[in-house]
């Protein structure tokens, strides 16, 4: 089962990487936006701002890594609906591989391009962003690696609810980005209103956001640990609403 899974992975990899459109758009573009971006928040400022400038030297760091969350979870949820609609969902089921396997081979290339996309942006950042980066990044990629894990999820969820390709990616994006704007990265979870407050709550975004910022500036895992247990929590309970209502045809 095991050799099963790592050549589906292996296979998935591949079909992936020979559409150069989906390959630029995961992991080019969210690496060009982090320059691009940073170089003009950059101009703006002078040394002594950049310095003490929290979103420079945190905020933007973490928002470019959740959008390489993102980015993976809207090529998921497309790649999902193309297989449903193309019937190869069907097939694959028909062989020896348990569901649970054919769905983990997708989330092993989601977090394998998330880690490529990751080691490009610090790459260039070192190169080309207007401040230093001194962050502890093998545990940076770690807690990436643990929120988009959990961000996923939601991508399954979506994927078994949306049945055509055409519109999985424009729901997804509804979907995902307005989390990401009540994760607390822009404004303080505590200060919205309760409603938003609530969601934000149950959204892997507001703890992944925690984690990532944490983790960044130098701060324990023993720090974050209920940050990383509520990632795990949500994935488990995405993970078992997509199971009830997922759709292989």
């Amino acid at each position: 089962m095991l050799r099963g899974l790592w050549k589906l992975s292996w296979i998935e990899l591949k079909v992936f990487l020979r559409e150069p459109m989906g390959a630029i758009g995961t992991i080019l573009v969210p690496v060009l936006i982090f320059v691009l971006i940073g170089r003009a928040l950059g101009d703006r400022l002078s040394p002594p701002d950049l310095a003490h400038s929290g979103f420079i030297q945190t905020g933007f760091p973490v928002l470019a890594s959740l959008f390489i969350a993102i980015s993976a979870v809207l090529s998921l949820v497309t790649i999902i609906a193309i297989y449903r609609e193309g019937g190869i969902l069907k097939r694959l089921r028909a062989t020896p591989l348990r569901p649970q396997a054919i769905l983990t081979a997708h989330v092993i290339v989601k977090l394998l391009l998330t880690a490529a996309t990751l080691v490009l942006m610090v790459l260039a950042g070192k190169r080309y962003y207007p401040v230093g980066i001194h962050a502890p990044l093998a545990g940076f990629t770690l807690a990436l690696l643990v929120a988009t894990w959990s961000i996923v999820s939601i991508g399954f969820l979506i994927a078994s609810i949306i049945p055509t390709a055409r519109f999985a990616q424009p729901v997804g994006a509804v979907l995902l980005y307005p989390l990401l704007g009540i994760s607390g990265l822009f404004v303080a979870v505590a200060s919205l209103p309760p409603a938003l407050r609530a969601v934000a709550r149950v959204s892997p975004f507001t703890y992944a956001a925690s984690l990532l910022a944490g983790i960044w500036n130098g701060e324990s895992w023993s720090a974050h640990i209920g940050d990383v247990a509520a990632l795990v929590v949500i994935f488990a309970v995405f993970t078992a609403l997509s199971a009830k209502v997922f759709r292989w045809e």
